[in-house]
């Protein structure tokens, strides 16, 4: 094992990170501002991959499809919003979750129907196709260091959307009292919208990010939306801070156990047994880490309303 080879798998944590904290926060903001459990969302984060993909083919231009992703996710999430959460906000969590999990079937058979069950490939874009040399002595991936930016970009525009608008105040206020920024006259209706499709904006622009590094295919969303939700509940419901730091802590913790759990079971146990009892305690190390939190700290790292 290498230096190198460590910072590499740090900083592929750290995007792997970014990715969470993209699906996390729009997660985080549906279910703090309007208590809705919305197994739907990484189905946006499938709708966004593949209108990069299908936009991209078409234009030649990876920027827009992420473009693309970005808006259609968006659209796609205030529709949902409008024909069907929008009936679900009195109703108990069980039906929000039977509903949302309709979304998912219905979703991926359109998405099969009209795509095919063959996986879309992106490229990535021409300008970040190079690596970037780090610290004088390695090189990587400048499209990786690219969604790190993008990651950090979008926490930064969040906090000073939540902390500095007149919007962010009254998702703020959503999220302690719904009843009463009503009754001051906030179209609550139109509120709920347009957090909807921003969470669901930012999951397909993770998804557009990602396919370029995997492939873009039916149930892409599933497994990255569990990891989501890990996230939030590690760092606090309704919480961007807690999601973002959630989402450093899974995405590090995560691809930094796949790595060295592995090496260092192979110190005393032979390759073989190394490589699959590693695997299998890496795979756990995230829920074992929302476990222990959870313990010291049952609503969070960071919770929205302490």
């Amino acid at each position: 094992m290498t230096t190198t080879l460590i910072f590499e798998q740090l900083l592929n944590g750290l995007q792997f990170s970014m990715m969470l904290f993209l699906m996390s926060a729009g997660l985080t903001l549906i279910f703090g501002v309007m208590g809705l459990i919305n197994l739907a969302h990484g189905v946006l984060y499938m709708v966004g991959a593949f209108a990069c993909a299908l936009i991209a083919g078409i234009s030649g231009s990876f920027w827009l499809g992420l473009i693309a992703s970005l808006v259609v996710a968006a659209m796609a999430g205030a529709i949902i919003e409008v024909g069907v959460i929008r009936r679900l906000y009195q109703r108990d969590h069980l039906d929000q979750v039977l509903a949302t999990y309709a979304l998912i079937l219905i979703f991926s058979e359109a998405t099969r129907w009209l795509f095919g069950a063959f996986p879309l490939y992106l490229d990535v874009p021409e300008l970040l196709s190079k690596p970037i040399s780090l610290f004088g002595f390695f090189d990587y991936s400048s499209y990786r260091l690219f969604i790190i930016l993008i990651g950090v970009l979008v926490a930064v525009g969040l906090y000073l959307l939540i902390s500095k608008t007149r919007l962010g105040m009254q998702i703020r206020a959503g999220e302690s009292d719904r009843e009463m920024i009503a009754a001051l006259g906030v179209d609550i209706r139109t509120l709920y919208t347009l957090v909807f499709a921003l969470g669901a904006g930012l999951a397909g622009l993770a998804g557009a990010l990602l396919g370029a590094i995997q492939s873009v295919e039916v149930g892409m969303g599933d497994s990255v939306l569990i990891l989501a939700f890990v996230v939030v509940v590690i760092g606090g419901i309704g919480s961007i801070k807690g999601a973002f730091i959630g989402a450093l802590l899974v995405g590090i913790v995560d691809t930094m156990g796949r790595f060295l759990l592995p090496y260092l079971l192979s110190l005393v146990l032979p390759a073989e047994s190394a490589a699959s009892i590693g695997g299998a305690l890496s795979s756990v190390a995230i829920y074992l880490l929302m476990a222990v939190i959870l313990v010291v700290k049952p609503k969070g790292l960071v919770p929205a309303h302490a």
